[in-house]
């Protein structure tokens, strides 16, 4: 399992973008991840019941986890769902949110003391270049989304899930897994909820919004989540972030073969680059030292 875990977790996160896709037409973001957020909330309370799951000790226990959950779900999902809705192009958007195993990276060396080798370095530049190929050949006439505003948004995004992750490992990495994710979505839903009340919430109940749905709730919010957590308790937050990359690489697997959208060679080139990255990083464990306090 420690072995397939990356890779399994890549696939289930890519196709978080396939629903969103799906869903988004009958129903407003923030709007949409309120529905998300409060159906996941009982499924794995469920889960953590049946399971006899030690829920967090504490206030500070309880703070940690909503913190970090307001950042990994509220602030990232939030933004890019944002972003998205307002004509940000999703190929632009997933070519900003490649920033993430760098912007880790710089956060995860003062605040957790990981020390990143050269090697690492390396790899998060050519996944980084890699990643350019792939989504860039996408932009085409859509780029009219890029607005400042959209782009900072898709920003804000980035620096949510890298704080999150780095939070996550350094505050509550010992926490259960599933009662500590329930805490989590609460902080989540104080990010989302109150900006969908700017919304109308129309909701149109189409077969492939109760799909997609249902897909994001189960698959990506209970299953995906939870494998994260496993993750960024398992390695360092770095080498966790730089799984990543895949995902644009992923999802634009997933649309050739579910909506025929074309690869042209420099996005195969990109693909091959990234697998490379990711092979170096793996290839030698980044190094933890002791930060001075």
């Amino acid at each position: 399992m420690q072995k397939t875990a990356p890779g399994i977790f890549v696939l289930l996160w890519s196709t978080g973008f396939i629903g969103s896709k799906l869903g988004a037409p009958y129903i407003e973001p923030f709007a949409f991840l309120t529905v998300r957020f409060a159906l996941v909330l009982p499924v794995l309370a469920l889960i953590a019941v049946a399971s006899g799951a030690h829920w967090p000790r504490g206030g500070r226990a309880w703070g940690h986890a909503i913190l970090a959950g307001a950042m990994i779900h509220g602030v990232y999902l939030g933004a890019i769902f944002y972003a998205i809705d307002n004509g940000m192009p999703a190929g632009v958007t997933a070519l900003v949110l490649g920033l993430q195993p760098l912007m880790t990276a710089l956060i995860a060396g003062p605040m957790l003391g990981e020390a990143i080798a050269r090697r690492h370095w390396a790899g998060l530049a050519l996944g980084a270049a890699g990643l350019a190929l792939v989504v860039l050949p996408k932009l085409g006439a859509a780029a009219s989304g890029m607005t400042p505003a959209n782009t900072l948004i898709c920003l804000v995004a980035v620096a949510g899930i890298s704080l999150g992750t780095v939070y996550q490992k350094k505050h509550a990495g010992t926490t259960d897994l599933v009662s500590g994710t329930v805490v989590q979505y609460f902080g989540a839903l104080a990010i989302v909820a109150p900006l969908s009340l700017a919304e109308s919430w129309h909701i149109t109940w189409s077969g492939e919004l109760v799909f997609a749905m249902a897909w994001l709730v189960l698959v990506l919010s209970v299953g995906a989540i939870l494998l994260l957590m496993v993750l960024i308790r398992a390695g360092s937050a770095a080498r966790v972030a730089s799984l990543f990359y895949l995902v644009p690489v992923a999802t634009t697997v997933e649309s050739y073969f579910l909506f025929g959208e074309t690869l042209v060679p420099a996005q195969i080139a990109g693909m091959a680059l990234v697998v490379g990255a990711l092979l170096m990083i793996r290839e030698r464990r980044v190094g933890t030292r002791r930060m001075p306090a």
